[in-house]
């Protein structure tokens, strides 16, 4: 049996295609993993273009959402799940790993390209093809012309399925040495089986169908045909002769009120012979056995830390293991999804992680990044819609992959990944798909959509996404979802979804910077420098996680790290802050679930872009130890200043002007990538807002910071240094969009009766601070330094230079210069960023702010020491 699109050579070429040359095939030369297509698995799916096949073959054959059928003997079929078609078969190598998932399986990092211009092909020879309209069709007239409602793009073909009384697509099942489709057609049940034998030295491919009863005639159009290949048909249907009406083979099923059998033959043998089909049998365990791996479990004494857990990337079978999402059963069994197309179940679990069992129980998906459960069912999202993946005969592998809704198109655009698939309360689903297009305009690209109950239908719950993660509070059902900073995203947003709204992206094909609608203005900004890449989102509902029980957390991908949201619903608008809850992650997050067994958050996710992560995909769990929390339960833009409410209380002494820094600004929406940072006059930068005053509360538990003049923003940092009561020092830099400021009552709100005292000052920090590395880390953090500059060397997604190896180095300036880095150089850059801007750095246009006279001459001093250290 052929060794598919995973053939080193075959990829490497495609790998030198795409610009990676000898590194890369090197690379695929020394891959620990097996082929993409498992040669033991009856199919995949992918995305087939056939459109330049020649030999008078149909040119408009293009199936954004195909069943890619291994028949063995060289022998390939692709079944378009919406047109309820044959689109190609054809004998060889199978389709070029030009896909995003396959391309990188054993490279990582490798892209495919933008838009539709190099999509997988077909590779070997064409023995039929098939146009874009469906198969089935009733009448003596038959029409090539496509009957699907055409989306804003005429051109595409990514339409989603035909009505339920033309036919619909419902499941793959798998029998022993193959697959079963089942479909219907005007209404009748028909179960359509492929396989391949040799008759000599030459293949033949049959169709086996069988079909309920049916009311009226129908006509099933296999395509055209290539030159030298011989069709039989027989049993309960019949071929019409050679020249009917439309030149191509057509088979006729008549009217019956018994159910009908019949098959089709394809070869280029001359003589070819009836066979009828073999009873189909349930297919015996594929994947025997199951790998075992064990955690490494955190000594951290932080409140909430995170213990690594080993993939199981050494298996019977060499699969590549990139995880993309993960849910739980009742009883604990997680399931976790691979771009690749796999679903693994994972027990273990709970406790100390020293006995985790892998076992593999679906494959053949196409790039899932998403899987859910309903009812302790599994249903996963990908590129050919929802499926729900059932294990009928109990041996512990999904026999059965139903496709319970593709009620929403998809275009073979290699960007409108399958982002995230999430389960509703009243037991709809809501998903997201990308929305980068360059070559045509679909219909829901870039769209978060429900998922009725049943499957049937679809709505939209919001558009104009660039590419957008999801969450979905399993008790309330609010929606929330990410968006990557890009061309008209300014910078990364999260969105609270509350109906079918526009979000502000545009395909960079469609005209510059005509908006279609209104744009609708996210829940919060993130700076793009402490959220370079937005993922999903996870509630800690019927959590075990302490004081965070409840909250929603949000993934940053580039970075790996994890983050707070704190929303305030006190205001009209529902407003959020965001914080860094830990960035201790070896590999990207892209989702996570609370686990039922142990109460605790489960993260998983893997790397194709850019990331600082070590590893290539991970799962790792985030466990609350019963230490005091001291991130904030709840954050208040109000007319006066800031209200922050902690879970412990503070040192009374730390609640000072000189603990808090504040700073804000604003983004401007435009076609560019990005945006700078824009003061509130319009010119480019920041503007520190000095604490005039400080309160606490009576019971010890929260702190006012009084600002002059708070308005309105699209970005405003909070940071703070502060001590608790019983000693422990902390601090952090929460970000926030206020939208709309409360009016702060200090009785109300647990403070004595007072009067916020605005006086506007320069600066407040006066107190000198000790001078150590410790004392410049913290300044690091208060200031929010270490959103721009790494401590690690890292560069991607910062739009300053590293601080690592800084000190002492040589450094090109803009205009030619060169200067050294010595304490001259770096007390000058704090206090005037513009003044020796290095080189590379100066059209990153988040600007730095002038601390001169926000941070104190011991804090600078104490900032030095610790960049110095930084060796």
């Amino acid at each position: 049996m052929p060794k598919l699109i995973s053939l080193p050579a075959a990829l490497a070429a495609t790998v030198v295609a795409l610009g990676f040359a000898v590194q890369a095939a090197e690379k695929v030369a020394m891959s620990p993993w097996g082929d993409f297509i498992e040669v033991d698995f009856p199919f995949f799916s992918s995305v087939v273009d056939a459109r330049n096949l020649g030999d008078g073959l149909p040119a408009d054959n293009l199936t954004p959402r195909a069943l890619v059928l291994n028949l063995g003997h060289d022998c390939w079929a692709a079944f378009d799940t919406e047109l309820l078609r044959v689109a190609a078969i054809w004998t060889g190598q199978g389709v070029s790993p030009t896909s995003m998932a396959q391309g990188s399986y054993h490279v990582s990092g490798v892209k495919a390209s933008e838009g539709q211009s190099k999509l997988p092909r077909i590779v070997g020879a064409p023995w039929l093809a098939s146009g874009a309209y469906p198969a089935w069709q009733s009448g003596e007239t038959l029409s090539f012309a496509d009957p699907r409602e055409a989306g804003p793009d005429a051109k595409e073909v990514g339409r989603g399925p035909l009505s339920e009384s033309l036919g619909r697509f419902k499941a793959v099942r798998l029998i022993e040495g193959g697959t079963q489709l089942e479909y219907t057609v005007g209404g009748s049940a028909v179960t359509d089986r492929f396989e391949a034998e040799l008759q000599g030295d030459l293949p033949i491919v049959r169709r086996h169908l069988r079909m309920g009863p049916t009311a009226r005639p129908l006509r099933l159009v296999l395509g055209e045909i290539a030159a030298r290949v011989n069709i039989l048909v027989s049993g309960d249907a019949t071929l019409e002769p050679a020249d009917n009406a439309t030149g191509m083979p057509v088979v006729r099923v008549p009217a019956s009120a018994k159910p009908l059998e019949f098959s089709i033959a394809f070869s280029m043998a001359s003589t070819l012979r009836s066979r009828p089909a073999s009873a189909a049998k349930l297919p015996p365990v594929r994947w025997q056995g199951s790998v075992t791996t064990t955690a490494k479990l955190s000594m951290a004494k932080d409140a909430y830390v995170l213990d690594n857990i080993a993939l199981p990337n050494t298996n019977p079978w060499k699969r590549n293991v990139r995880f993309a999402d993960i849910a739980f059963l009742k009883n604990g069994t997680a399931a976790a999804v691979t771009f690749d197309g796999d679903v693994w179940l994972i027990s273990g679990l709970s406790e100390n992680l020293q006995k985790i069992t892998w076992k593999r129980f679906a494959s053949g998906l196409h790039e899932p990044l998403g899987i859910t459960v309903r009812n302790d069912e599994l249903f996963v999202f990908d590129r050919n819609g929802v499926w729900r993946l059932r294990d009928t005969d109990g041996n512990g592998e999904a026999d059965v992959h139903e496709l319970f809704s593709n009620a929403f198109t998809q275009t073979a655009e290699t960007r409108e990944f399958a982002s995230g698939i999430r389960t509703a309360p009243d037991g709809s689903f809501v998903i997201a798909k990308g929305g980068q297009q360059s070559t045509t305009v679909g219909r829901h690209n870039g769209s978060v959509l429900r998922i009725a109950a049943d499957g049937a239908s679809s709505t939209v719950l919001g558009h104009g996404f660039r590419g957008p993660f999801i969450g979905v509070n399993p008790k309330t059902g609010m929606v929330t979802a990410s968006d990557q900073q890009g061309h008209y995203v300014p910078s990364t947003p999260l969105h609270l979804l509350n109906g079918d709204a526009y979000h502000g992206f545009i395909p960079l094909i469609l005209p510059k910077e005509k908006y279609p609608e209104p744009i609708t203005d996210p829940l919060t900004w993130i700076p793009h420098p402490v959220n370079a890449s937005g993922a999903g989102q996870a509630w800690l509902t019927d959590a075990r996680m302490g004081p965070l029980n409840g909250a929603l957390i949000h993934f940053g991908y580039y970075r790996p790290e994890i983050f707070l949201v704190r929303l305030n619903e006190r205001a009209p608008q529902t407003q959020a802050s965001v914080m860094s809850l830990t960035r201790q992650l070896e590999f990207p997050p892209l989702a996570g679930a609370v686990n039922p067994a142990d109460g605790q958050l489960y993260v998983i996710g893997f790397q194709i872009w850019g990331t600082t992560a070590n590893q290539v995909s991970g799962l790792a769990r985030l466990r609350h130890t019963g230490a005091p929390n001291t991130f904030p339960r709840e954050i208040v833009p109000m007319d006066k200043g800031l209200l922050v409410r902690f879970d412990v209380p503070l040192d009374a002494a730390s609640v000072a002007p000189a603990s808090f820094s504040v700073e804000r600004w604003n983004y401007v929406r435009t076609a560019n990538y990005g945006s700078p940072h824009f003061k509130l006059d319009g010119s480019k930068g920041q503007d520190a807002m000095p604490a005039s005053s400080t309160y606490l509360s009576k019971d010890g538990r929260s702190a006012f910071v009084g600002l002059p003049d708070m308005r309105p923003v699209m970005q405003m940092r909070l940071g703070w240094s502060l001590k608790t009561a019983a000693g422990a020092t902390f601090e952090q830099s929460a970000y926030l969009t206020p939208k709309t400021l409360t009016p702060f009552d200090p009785e109300k709100e647990g403070f004595v009766n007072l009067a916020v005292d605005l006086t506007p000052r320069a600066a407040v920090a006066t107190a000198k601070t000790p001078v150590t590395i410790d004392e410049g880390r913290r300044i690091s953090e208060l200031m929010g330094c270490v959103a721009c500059h790494s401590s690690d060397g890292s560069l991607v997604g910062k739009v300053g230079p590293t601080w690592k190896g800084l000190f002492a180095s040589e450094r090109p300036i803009v205009g030619g210069a060169r200067v050294v880095a010595d304490e001259a150089y770096l007390r000058e850059s704090i206090k005037e960023p513009a003044a020796k801007v290095v080189g590379g750095f100066e059209k990153n246009d988040t600007g730095m702010p002038s601390y001169e006279g926000i941070a104190t001459e011991s804090q600078i001093e104490a900032l030095i020491l610790y960049i110095k250290s930084l060796k």
